[in-house]
């Protein structure tokens, strides 16, 4: 991703941070790191309750439980310690999303998350897999043996063009998400292209950019340096135990700390003083 986004140089106004149409289908990748559960964990981390562990499609919706049946925090705990799907080639999406996002009961059909995702390619008339590739300065394969290249897998390369009859029609939805992911990221190539550049120009193209000089201090920026996610878990719920790195897989309990070992976010920077 470094690649993509550079270190901040400052504010430029030729920059424009709107969201582009194709991001939001790219930023689509995560539908494939959803897990088929949910998992709800006590004070320390070990199973909450009778049913602790729920199929994901009860949960459409269902907002009784949070107030009835546990409250955020296992919930919450949940995300913390359990690990988010692994996407692979051979299994993209969960059958709790391809069959039964939305469904009420099991009387009535779900309905198919992919299948949704493709169609909205087509409604906002996405330019197909190659014509993204070259925006990004990427190959574009023409053949099964490019695809296949490409995608390192002969049999998913076979099925997208049985499907499709060429690269060049392929979904970007799809496209994007059937590459193999760069190394120490959880997107290919094209992804990563696409996710970069719109993070970039959100933030060049963001006067108020908090590391935009102006905007804060120097001691405000280098408080808000420190605020993470695992402080704002601390800070706004009753956890007391969370991981240092909370967006990275961890282990309980040899990952977690005590809330009190977090930075807090120290506002004396802001505080106002009398001459």
């Amino acid at each position: 991703m470094q690649k993509w986004v550079p270190p901040y140089q400052g504010y430029n106004n030729s920059v424009d941070p709107q969201i582009s149409n194709v991001f939001t289908f790219a930023f689509r990748f995560g539908h494939l790191e959803v897990p088929p559960t949910v998992s709800r964990l006590d004070e320390n981390y070990q199973p909450w309750g009778p049913e602790a562990e729920l199929p994901l499609h009860t949960l459409f919706f269902n907002t009784w439980r949070i107030i009835k049946d546990g409250g955020i925090d296992p919930l919450v705990r949940g995300l913390l310690a359990k690990k988010s799907k692994l996407m692979n080639q051979d299994k993209m999406l969960t059958s709790e999303l391809r069959n039964k996002l939305f469904q009420p009961t099991h009387k009535i059909h779900g309905f198919d998350l992919a299948a949704i995702n493709l169609q909205r390619c087509r409604d906002h008339g996405m330019p197909g897999y190659n014509s993204w590739r070259g925006f990004c300065g990427l190959s574009q394969p023409k053949t099964l043996k490019g695809l296949q290249a490409v995608l390192k897998n002969e049999i998913l390369a076979k099925k997208l063009l049985d499907l499709y009859k060429t690269p060049d029609n392929i979904d970007i939805w799809i496209g994007g998400n059937a590459e193999p992911m760069v190394d120490r990221g959880r997107v290919g190539p094209l992804l990563a292209c696409l996710l970069g550049r719109q993070f970039q120009q959100i933030r060049d193209g963001d006067r108020f950019w908090w590391e935009n000089p102006g905007v804060f201090t120097e001691k405000q920026r280098d408080s808000l340096q420190k605020v993470s996610f695992s402080r704002l878990v601390c800070d706004n719920t009753h956890i007391t135990k969370v991981p240092l790195h909370a967006f990275q897989a961890n282990n309980y309990p040899h990952d977690f700390v005590d809330c009190s070992a977090v930075d807090k976010l120290d506002l004396s920077p802001w505080a106002s003083r009398e001459n």
